[in-house]
């Protein structure tokens, strides 16, 4: 059987005290999806505001805040194109071969699967390893590392990879729908710009309707 989920990719981050995490390993793979608990939401969104957590340059964006949450939130809601390290991880169980995002692939650019499909037929998906994905008539071939002449590849029908792509829109957009109820619950002052970024950083569209404020949800939280 072969699936394909996107993901981000975690590390392990010990004193980071903004909101509740999971406990994840470092430089290993979060599969996105409406399934995720609230800790691991936690882990995706502290993982893709850390991936643009980087200072403004001169005139190029308003200052840094001050304050912690602000301070750390600042490149996730002010770049206007968002880096989220991963991106899409195709599996095949009967074979154990693995297809994974290289280095500096994004998760962002998740729709450029459909070049392979509707364009000029192929694709790469960053480096070291080297995954490139290519149709030959009506297969597809995902080579794993083409830079090795004996890489394990992945076959499919071009048919199965267009469900699989949709298969994995759908994951997508159903954990922005619950990371938009945890922005609401873990971040309430931020909760829309924050859902909006992360829309942004999924290719995705912004949800129309807010998230609605659970009861839970403390006065004093951030």
């Amino acid at each position: 059987m072969i699936t394909m989920q996107p993901v981000v990719e975690v590390y392990a981050l010990d004193d980071f005290v903004l909101w509740p995490v999971a406990e994840v390993e470092s430089f290993s793979y979060l599969a996105l999806s409406g399934e995720l608990t609230p800790l691991e939401v936690g882990t995706v969104v502290m993982r893709i505001a850390s991936c643009n957590d980087i200072d403004p340059e001169d005139g190029g964006r308003p200052p840094r805040p001050a304050d912690p949450l602000g301070s750390f939130l600042h490149g996730l809601l002010t770049f206007d194109t968002l880096f989220a390290a991963g991106g899409l991880r195709v599996t095949d169980s009967a074979t154990g071969v693995a297809f994974l995002p290289g280095c500096r692939n994004g998760l962002e650019d998740w729709r450029e699967w459909h070049e392979v499909l509707d364009g000029s037929g192929r694709a790469w998906f960053g480096h070291d390893p080297d995954p490139r994905a290519e149709r030959h008539g009506e297969t597809v071939r995902l080579t794993v590392d083409a830079e090795q002449n004996d890489s394990p590849v992945i076959e499919l029908l071009a048919t199965d990879l267009r469900r699989l792509l949709a298969e994995a829109g759908h994951d997508l957009t159903s954990f922005l729908a619950l990371a938009a109820d945890w922005a609401a619950q873990n971040l309430p002052r931020h909760a829309a710009p924050v859902t909006a970024a992360l829309a942004r950083a999924l290719d995705l569209p912004t949800p129309t309707e807010p998230p609605a404020r659970h009861p839970e949800a403390h006065a004093n939280t951030p």
